[in-house]
């Protein structure tokens, strides 16, 4: 019966630490199971999905910003007719028309370039927008016309037997030197079955007293615009005209008759003449530049020598020109 007692003892305290074990663990539980189900402090909120993005801790809070002024009421529109040159819509598209020609003549297109330009002439009321245009069309029109690309002004030609250029050239209102510079011919010898471009087109001139200018127009728009000098006290006619006759290194009959020779110092004329059919009176050349751009002369209307040689290659006898104040 001792023993007995004796090792119920035994077994009690060998049992003792498992139970200590198990009263610790079942404590760890509850305080845990507390922590978890204990109600949200009062006042707080819980964390939502757009709380959790990732902003810094460390930047700095943002001011409240002020409220924007409320916009002033905008300004009525312009009517139609009180808009400027410079903001009207018929100026924007110009502009718009100008950029797309000098595009064109960049990528070597020179007849779209042309056409861009000369639609946007017909609009812009601007001045600065129109002399842009002006300056295009005359150089790709003068590259087009002096070389042997094609344009709608003209025409291929096959050259018929016993024809020459200055019967081709009669027969297509044109000038022979036209002819060879537009075909590149070093001579005036062609032969039937020879190919040429011929331009047939119809010029006109018109020369402003007051601007001191003259305009080219081939079939009634716009070619090219030249400065000129025109007769001081106003002596140069008004009035419609038609150049007669064309010379080449012109002498001068002076007013009292005496004749200079070209290559003279005294001789006015400069390199070419185009006469009117009013007697003593064209347009020409002159060894005097700075005269160009006033009203300077004995009477007729003077241009650079570059700008009359040009002038002389284009047009025709029989070309009318317009003398205006």
């Amino acid at each position: 019966m001792t023993h007995l007692v004796m090792d119920q003892r035994a077994a009690r305290r060998r049992l003792w630490p498992v139970a200590a074990a198990i009263g610790v663990l079942v404590g760890v539980l509850a305080v845990v199971a507390w922590r978890y189900d204990r109600p949200v402090r009062q006042g707080a909120e819980p964390v939502t999905e757009a709380d959790a993005s990732p902003v810094s801790e460390s930047a700095p809070v943002a001011a409240p910003t002020p409220p924007a002024p409320a916009p002033e009421p905008a300004p009525a529109p312009e009517p139609p007719l009180a808009r400027t040159a410079l903001t009207g819509p018929a100026a924007e598209t110009a502009r718009d028309l100008l950029r797309a020609a000098e595009a064109l003549r960049a990528e070597e297109r020179l007849q779209a370039a042309r056409e861009k330009a000369l639609a946007g002439l017909d609009l812009s009321p601007d001045p600065d927008t129109r002399a842009a245009l002006e300056t295009l069309l005359g150089e790709v029109g003068i590259t087009l016309l002096t070389t042997p690309r094609p344009m709608p002004e003209k025409i291929d030609y096959a050259v018929q037997p016993g024809e020459s250029l200055a019967r081709i050239a009669r027969r297509h209102g044109t000038t022979v030197e036209l002819l060879k510079k537009s075909n590149q011919l070093r001579s005036d010898v062609i032969r039937p079955g020879d190919r040429l471009r011929v331009f047939s087109g119809d010029w006109s001139i018109r020369v402003n007293k007051t601007r001191n200018d003259l305009v080219l127009s081939l079939n009634d728009r716009f070619f090219k615009r030249y400065r000129v000098g025109t007769g001081e006290f106003a002596k140069t006619p008004t009035g419609t005209f038609k150049i007669v006759d064309r010379i080449a290194q012109p002498t001068w009959w002076r007013p009292d008759g005496r004749t200079i020779p070209y290559g003279d110092p005294e001789n006015l004329l400069g390199t070419h003449w185009l006469a009117l059919d009013i007697k003593g009176y064209g347009l020409h050349g002159t060894w005097e530049p700075e005269t160009i751009g006033r009203q300077a002369s004995l009477g007729c209307v003077r241009m650079l020598n570059e700008d009359i040689e040009e002038l002389f290659t284009l047009v025709p006898v029989g070309t009318p020109v317009v003398i205006e104040e």
